[in-house]
């Protein structure tokens, strides 16, 4: 779970204006919306956990911490307003602070049992400021400087005040007040020159001087890649340099290789990537890098440690050592020039060796726990971890399987018992669990010594106690305002030292409105504060609630007995000036804080029908649905040309609606005259209303729900001639000789072109589609839309196979049971409707 942590400039200086008109702050507030918007576009930014720190004093300075929601966060963002001084040190140590506060308690740190790189919490910390003179009550400050005290027990156990998790990144403003005349200049956003540039860099962040809204957009989108789960660690050479690799990809022992000069690989401050388990989405591992000392009963404390280990590495060509069933952990590096450097050499088979300084007991550099080595692919270099001296274990091990069968005897045991007293206590259960999943037998006694004294156990979890404590003080006091200053210190211009209440004027006014008077004070020493008065509070001096009831006019009498009921009785049930419409005015700050709303709904039934896939909680599209186990296929597009926002026929605000009854009459007429040259309708799919096809495939629709389908259905023509219900067209299908309407009996006609045709059939589909996703079994509305299609007869049965597609997508059975059977009807009535028709053109 990333925690990404803003650190906002809050200082007086951010007021500036650029050349847009906006200020320093503004910009900083749409930089941290537009960074959440783009981290949005990746799924695993579900878990992310969003906090503010700005610039007041501490602990005041916390606007949203481990407790508060996504809401509180915006809320706090929106309202941040710059004053004071610029405090970029405290606020850095601050916000460390604030990332440190469960460490101790969680054990993350792993103190004195050396350090997982998959005990981890990443974070980024992201500040944005003006880049201007760091100012404090003192004065101006050249440098940087984070203050050495912290609040927060356990911080003296590291160095720094951040951890090897953790990292700066800084967007230092640099937009001129005045528009710019010349060109942009693209390419990289450089680093800044302010004081925090050498702070991100010793984090393993970096700067970025802004000096155009295109570097801040720039600047985000690579923020967004640098969310990283990982590590830092300093990778140091140690020994000469590998000699040169020849163009054969050999050694070239006749070129001399520089090995005092120093060259930017030999140390290298960078990120291990820590990938999270695919099954459980958190990293796994079995073995630490170990620390830099060696665990002792007599060590009266730990010593401090760096906050990133310092790893070096031999540039002796070794082989990579691995057995079958050994666990071993495997880091990606992070591009650098020591990755650069390893991959130029292309050698894949070779490994250099790695190794923490002081770690062993009897050698000072350590021996190996691990190594790099190149990709088989030369595309990256992986840092191994290994168990500590695995040249030595390997071999035993090796030996332990294929020469001994698992039963060792007393020359491998005391080999064994040697390397024992080379392992640092704190490998001792990583090694034991993993002979343990090697199946190998019990080699290491059950009582294990962590290798710390008492004394230093005990102070380590005295810490962790001292630490919740500290934790609960600083959350409490998450949110809360700095106090305000008791008085305002004015000067006094009345010249005679008197208060407002001793002046005679303000007496005769307020006993004219209250017909009382403020006492006197009887004590009130002015000489102790010369030039000041201070205001005694007069405790029997109280309020007036509510009005005199002599002093209603009589025709408010009644208004007024209610009110005076509701309050004596508390019948009202809203917050005193709030009525029933300003409940539902909700804020647009508060508006799309949806999380919050689900919490206050109960827990959902559950679904009526079992085969209806699982409906998701989606703000903005309650049909939205799991796609997983669903049945996907692409759609069909077989309607071309613009979707045209042309109103279908049949809609409540049409004029054509309101003649559905009245084409009625001309349908009867074409059917009737049909019938007169020997067509007679078949006994199939038209000549059936669809309350019969309903009933057919199986019970579903109500009757009345389809009184409207019986005429839409019947509204199709023997031979292929489609009449829309509120239009007085025939179009599509073969011309038949003898058929002629009366033009009498069809007035206000409206010739719908190709063009609304198409546009009417897109708007149908879209339609079609949404209807497909409804949930629950009225369907009436999807026939409806089927009848109201433009074009001929294949055109209709296309958009049935369109729509049993989109039903299959769903799962939707019945629905598919039900559209079958028109389809079966609309192909018998096709077939019958070619012999008709080659039988009227003989006719003719």
């Amino acid at each position: 779970m990333p925690i990404l942590l803003f650190l906002i400039d809050t200082s007086a200086s951010m007021n500036q204006r650029t050349d847009l008109g906006t200020s320093y702050l503004d910009i900083a507030k749409g930089a941290v919306e537009l960074f959440l918007k783009l981290r949005a576009r990746d799924p695993a930014s579900r878990g992310d956990r969003y906090m503010l720190v700005t610039y007041d004093e501490p602990p005041y300075c916390i606007k949203a911490g481990w407790k508060e929601n996504h809401a509180t966060f915006m809320s706090e963002l929106k309202n941040l307003q710059a004053s004071g001084l610029t405090t970029l040190g405290q606020a850095l140590r601050s916000s460390f602070d604030l990332l440190n506060l469960n460490r101790l308690i969680s054990g993350i740190d792993n103190y004195g049992q050396g350090r997982n790189p998959f005990f981890l919490e990443p974070s980024i910390l992201i500040t944005i400021t003006d880049g201007n003179k760091l100012t404090s009550t003192a004065g101006v400050q050249e440098e940087l400087h984070l203050p050495l005290n912290s609040p927060l027990p356990g911080s003296e156990l590291t160095k720094e005040p951040f951890r090897w998790d953790q990292r700066l990144f800084a967007l230092v403003l640099r937009l001129p007040g005045v528009a710019s005349t010349e060109p942009e200049q693209l390419g990289s956003v450089p680093t800044d020159e302010s004081a925090i540039t050498q702070m991100c860099e010793v984090t393993g962040g970096r700067s970025y001087c802004v000096r155009t809204q295109r570097m801040l957009n720039q600047c985000l989108e690579s923020l967004v890649q640098k969310v990283q789960s990982g590590v830092v660690i300093n990778f140091e050479k140690t020994g000469p340099d590998p000699l040169p690799i020849g163009e054969d990809g050999l050694m070239d022992s006749s070129r001399p290789s520089n090995s005092f000069a120093a060259q930017p690989w030999h140390s290298c401050h960078k990120l291990i990537y820590v990938r999270p388990n695919s099954k459980t989405g958190v990293p796994v591992g079995h073995w630490p890098i170990p620390e830099s000392f060696w665990p002792d009963q007599n060590l009266p404390s730990l010593p401090p440690r760096t906050s990133h280990p310092i790893v070096r590495f031999s540039c002796v060509d070794c082989e990579p050592m691995v057995i079958d069933k050994l666990p071993f952990d495997k880091y990606e590096l992070e591009p650098s020039p020591l990755t650069q450097y390893i991959l130029e050499r292309k050698s894949p088979h070779t490994c250099w060796q790695v190794f923490v300084t002081s770690s062993g007991k009897y050698n000072e550099l350590g021996y190996p726990f691990g190594y790099l080595k190149a990709s088989t692919t030369l595309t990256c270099v992986n840092l191994f971890v290994m168990p500590y001296n695995y040249p030595v274990l390997l071999p035993l091990l090796d030996d332990l399987f294929k020469v001994h069968k698992l039963k060792p005897n007393l020359k491998w045991r005391q080999a064994f018992d040697s390397y024992l007293k080379t392992l640092p206590p704190y490998y001792l259960l990583p090694l034991k669990k993993a002979l343990r999943m090697m199946g190998a037998p019990n080699l290491i006694s059950d009582n294990l010594d962590c290798g710390l004294s008492y004394s230093v156990i005990s102070y380590l979890k005295k810490l962790s106690q001292q630490t919740k404590l500290e934790s609960e003080r600083i959350l409490a006091s998450v949110g809360k305002k700095p106090p305000q200053e008791i008085g305002i210190k004015v000067k006094n211009h009345s010249g005679g030292g008197v208060s407002l209440i001793h002046n005679k004027n303000f007496r005769k006014l307020l006993k004219e409105i209250t017909g009382e008077t403020v006492p006197r004070p009887t004590e009130l020493n002015t000489k102790e504060f010369a030039g000041f008065q201070v205001g005694l509070l007069n405790k029997d001096l109280k309020p007036q609630t509510y009005r005199n009831a002599y002093d209603i006019p009589r025709r408010g009498l009644l208004d007024q007995l209610t009110r005076m009921r509701s309050n004596l009785l508390k019948m009202h049930k809203f917050i005193v000036g709030q009525d029933e419409d300003s409940l539902h005015s909700v804020p647009v700050a508060q508006m799309g804080n949806y999380q919050e709303y689900l919490k206050t709904l109960p827990s959902p039934l559950r679904e009526i029908d079992p085969d209806q896939p699982k409906r998701l909680h989606t703000f903005g599209n309650p049909f939205k649905q799991d796609k997983k186990g669903m049945m996907i296929d692409e759609a069909d597009e077989f309607v071309a040309g613009p979707q045209n926002k042309v109103k279908r026929p049949g809609e409540p605000n049409s004029p054509m609606s309101s003649k559905r009854r009245r084409n009625a009459t001309v349908i009867h007429d074409v059917h009737e005259e049909k019938m007169e040259n020997g067509q007679s309708p078949p006994d199939g799919f038209l000549s059936k209303s669809p309350l019969e096809l309903m009933n057919m495939a199986g019970d579903g629709i109500p009757a009345n729900q389809l009184d409207s389908l019986s005429d839409d259905f019947t509204s199709l023509s023997k031979d292929g001639l489609i009449h829309k219900p509120g239009s007085n067209t025939l179009g599509g299908g073969a011309k038949n000789c003898n058929l002629s309407v009366d033009e009498r009996t069809m007035p206000n006609t409206l010739q719908i072109t190709p063009a609304m045709a198409q546009g009417i059939n897109a708007d149908i589909k879209h339609q079609l589609m949404k209807e497909v996703r409804k949930f629950g079994r009225k369907y009436e509305r999807i026939f409806i839309l089927l009848e109201e299609v433009q074009g001929p007869l294949e055109m209709k049965k296309q958009f049935v196979e369109f729509t049993i597609k989109e039903a299959a997508r769903f799962k939707r059975r019945v629905l598919i049971q039900y559209l079958e059977k028109v389809l079966e009807k609309i192909d018998s009535y096709h077939l019958l409707n070619n012999i008709n028709h080659i039988n009227s053109r003989s006719s003719c």
